[in-house]
């Protein structure tokens, strides 16, 4: 992931909400939510989290599908590992033991 994604990425989960839907989506995993659930879930408008998704598949983190009817929202779990390796790719400067936190493991690449 390049850094401006990472940017436009970090912009849109810097909402409450959008993080909210974001860690409801994963929750519900490949399968995804429908709009009216994820506005049930979180506790907001359909208009509201219609809002927020757009916000979240701009920044390449939520896909959308039709199922008959229904549009279907679920992370991109490419995309969020993307981030993850984003932020971990210079994790502990060499220095393994710097990663460990209250005996947790290091990041793979130390």
């Amino acid at each position: 992931m390049e850094e401006r994604q990472a940017l436009t990425a970090f912009a849109a989960l810097s909402q409450e909400t959008r993080l909210h839907i974001l860690r409801l989506l994963v929750v519900a995993g490949p399968e995804g939510l429908a709009a009216g659930l994820i506005a049930e879930r979180a506790g907001v408008s359909a208009s509201n989290v219609s809002f927020h998704i757009k916000e979240l598949e701009r920044a390449g983190l939520v896909a959308s599908r039709r199922d008959g009817r229904s549009i279907l929202y679920n992370v991109d779990f490419g995309a969020l590992n993307g981030l993850v390796r984003f932020l971990m790719e210079d994790c502990c400067g060499g220095q393994a033991q710097s990663c460990a936190d209250d005996g947790a493991e290091p990041c793979a690449k130390c």
